[in-house]
């Protein structure tokens, strides 16, 4: 019998071509995570990351890391990955209840960039690779989830390895051994949520994918039915709620057609966007001020309310994971953009006013278990003057129910950019991801990770952070301020 494994393997190689529709949504995802890895450059994550390889010497090909400089393949997926999930600015994905993109496209970006791919390439294989993650998620979640592992580091790092084996030219038998070593180096656990660990999570996992097909490559395999095997990923992962891989199909639409993924409105947590959506709903139909509000409610899912741990955040990671400081801002404004979530804007003196009004709860186990799917969040805003105001949301701004439109992609892209390319350079940059099939190379690529350091170089010299930097700097373009830091 062909295991999970062999039959992703065996679609990778079975010489599917992508719909127009798959491929567009796939260049929207690669350029979504390009901004947030540019966004996330300055972090303390990433810098960490940065510092605690610094000396490390590997063969091979020297890959871009974001930030400037140069590293080995999986090193670059490591800093890569970790700087695009720095700021949860990073897509959501159902299916493998993961960030799925954060992982896949710095795992990807090395290979492709070592070996002279093409953007055609470089999109195929992200579809290899998300298609892979669905299958892999579908298997253990939501009980995988809902216990406490980290999907994106999990089945992020499972499913990636196919996308990274199939674009370093493995066969079905190399693609289905290296996922089966990716099996063993699956890790993370959603303890480390509101903290810099949460970000690196999705580097490792990046780099174990990139690890995997190496080794795979190199012959080193596993039994290849360690997905569904006594003692394996569903039993120890899963546990006995997992759903398994019966009746699961491959491809048949791609996942990306059929179910998509969520770019982020919001630079937060997926858990806190149904609510912080409704509260902006409600703002711009009824025009209430914060001032105004006496009490908001929050109902989210169990999984969403364990997500958000901290009701009285301290620091900018764990804002990120807080419902209160989310919803507060949304009362207080009218987008969350990243400047939003620095230790100065967390400590502001509006927000902290708020976080005592805003409380929130969960549909119980027993609700989600029988309504067999995902329940929708409700908020209920109680007003200084007696109104009541409530809505509720299934999906947030972002999927398929509720798209992005190319002017809301371009706000985000310009918004991550900030800081790190002047608005032409970010402009060029998007205009060129968004053409990605028709790129020949991936040398523009590594030219603005390199601007992206040599900004981010100047910052620090200054003591500047990412989100600090103001309107007219920002405007300057990075070699002119290179030019002038000299």
């Amino acid at each position: 019998m062909v295991s999970i494994i062999e039959a992703i393997a065996r679609w990778s190689r079975s010489g599917v071509e992508f719909s127009d529709l798959a491929r567009l949504r796939a260049r929207h995802a690669i350029a979504d995570t390009i901004g947030c890895m540019l966004a996330g450059t300055g972090d303390q994550s990433v810098q960490a990351v940065r510092a605690a390889f610094a000396g490390s010497i590997a063969a091979g090909p020297r890959c871009a890391l974001v930030g400037g400089g140069q590293a080995a393949e999986s090193l670059s997926a490591l800093v890569n990955g970790t700087a695009a999930h720095a700021l949860d600015y990073d897509d959501n994905f159902r299916p493998g209840a993961s960030h799925a993109s954060a992982v896949l496209v710095p795992a990807l970006l090395g290979p492709a960039l070592a070996r002279g791919a093409t953007g055609r390439a470089l999109v195929d294989a992200y579809l290899v690779g998300l298609e892979a993650q669905a299958v892999v998620g579908r298997g253990v979640n939501p009980s995988h989830y809902t216990a406490g592992w980290h999907s994106t580091s999990t089945v992020g790092c499972i499913g990636t390895t196919a996308g990274v084996a199939w674009l370093r030219g493995l066969d079905e038998a190399g693609i289905a051994r290296a996922m089966s070593l990716a099996v063993s180096m699956a890790a993370g656990v959603k303890g480390q949520f509101g903290t810099p660990a949460k970000p690196l999570h999705a580097g490792l996992a990046a780099r174990n994918a990139v690890e995997a097909a190496a080794l795979a490559e190199c012959g080193m395999t596993g039994r290849l039915d360690i997905l569904e095997a006594p003692q394996g990923f569903r039993e120890l992962f899963g546990g006995p709620d997992a759903a398994g891989w019966d009746g699961v199909a491959i491809g048949a639409p791609h996942v990306i057609e059929s179910e998509g993924l969520m770019p982020k409105r919001h630079p937060c947590c997926g858990s806190t966007h149904n609510a912080v959506d409704i509260v902006l709903d409600l703002k711009a139909r009824h025009g209430f001020a914060a001032a105004e509000v006496v009490a908001v409610e929050t109902l989210v899912g169990l999984v969403n309310r364990r997500n958000l741990a901290y009701p009285r955040p301290e620091d900018e990671m764990q804002a990120r994971f807080s419902m209160q400081y989310c919803i507060a801002l949304a009362l207080l404004k009218d987008r969350l953009e990243l400047s939003d979530f620095t230790p100065e804007a967390v400590g502001a003196g509006p927000v902290r006013v708020l976080l005592p009004r805003i409380a929130m709860t969960s549909h119980s186990a027993e609700e989600e278990r029988a309504a067999g799917r995902p329940l929708p969040h409700r908020v209920t805003i109680c007003l200084a003057d007696g109104r009541v105001l409530s809505g509720e949301r299934g999906e947030a701004k972002g999927t398929i129910a509720d798209p992005f439109d190319d002017a809301d992609r371009r706000a985000k892209f310009a918004d991550c950019c900030r800081g790190t390319l002047d608005s032409s350079e970010a402009d060029r940059l998007y205009d060129r991801l968004d053409r990605l099939d028709e790129q020949d190379g991936l040398a523009f690529l590594e030219q603005a990770l390199a601007l992206a350091g040599q900004t981010a170089e100047i910052r620090r010299g200054r003591g500047i952070s990412s989100r600090q930097s103001g309107t007219a700097d920002q405007n300057r373009s990075a070699q002119a301020r290179l030019a002038e830091a000299r």
